[in-house]
């Protein structure tokens, strides 16, 4: 792989790639050296290989998403400004805990390059059209499905996935916040639920509770623009996102 960028400005990765992936050597068929510390794999660019079914199912999680926040009476007392805010912050780990509650799955494939002719007709045309959306790598793709199935470990019950939504949604360090002490108040009475409701039904496990917070956590480091680009561009296009949530809200 020696056009890969693998052996220039990304070195020092690869070699801490290579350390890591020692253990897979054998598994992997005896790759050579080269083979094993080439990033290209994780680089290239995916999509989804059933995009007509994964993102209906997308869509269908993230309209409940949306109703789940205009149902709570909570959440509507609080001001526009702050319900935006809220939204804005929280979207993203909210639908993908609804796709583990729904049970989505979904699987990707190299996204195709683009022909040699293709190339050469839209040379020097680029700068005239709308600029197209970036595909999600496999790198990414991996880190989020990766998160999807920690959380299927768990095999939350609905009371516990509806308690830790709130625990989420409801997050007082969002900046720009003006009724950030109510919303505190709501996140701590979400958790309270949710530790009575693990006490009553594994009362056994003593540290699920922070072992849910801590894999809900990993939720928010998925970043908003990979949802968008892999779970709904193919619908919307080029469209803002969150122009189409916060209309979802406010209808």
């Amino acid at each position: 792989c020696e056009r890969c960028q693998c052996h220039g400005e990304d070195k020092h990765t690869a070699i801490l790639y290579t350390l890591l992936s020692q253990n897979l050597s054998h598994s992997r068929g005896g790759r050579s050296p080269t083979q094993q510390r080439c990033l290209c794999q994780q680089r290239r660019t995916v999509c989804l290989r059933t995009p007509h079914v994964t993102c209906q199912a997308a869509s269908n999680v993230l309209v409940k998403t949306i109703s789940f926040m205009k149902n709570l009476p909570s959440f509507q007392l609080l001001p526009r400004e702050d319900q935006l805010l809220l939204l804005d912050s929280c979207w993203v780990p909210l639908f993908l805990l609804g796709l583990v509650q729904e049970m989505v799955t979904f699987e990707v494939m190299e996204t195709p390059a683009p022909s040699m002719l293709k190339k050469i007709l839209l040379d020097g045309q680029s700068q005239r059209q709308e600029p197209e959306w970036t595909q999600p790598t496999l790198a990414a793709v991996q880190r989020l499905q990766c998160c999807l199935n920690s959380f299927w470990s768990l095999d939350l019950s609905p009371k516990e996935y509806a308690y830790l939504k709130g625990a989420i949604l409801f997050n007082p360090d969002v900046p720009g916040l003006r009724a950030s002490l109510y919303i505190e108040s709501l996140q701590r009475e979400a958790q309270r639920a949710l530790e009575e409701v693990l006490q009553a039904l594994h009362p056994e496990d003593q540290g699920r509770f922070a072992r849910i917070l801590l894999i809900a956590s990993t939720l928010k480091s998925i970043p908003p623009a990979l949802i968008t680009d892999l779970f709904f561009r193919p619908v919307i296009g080029n469209t803002d996102i969150m122009e189409l949530l916060a209309e979802m809200l406010c209808e």
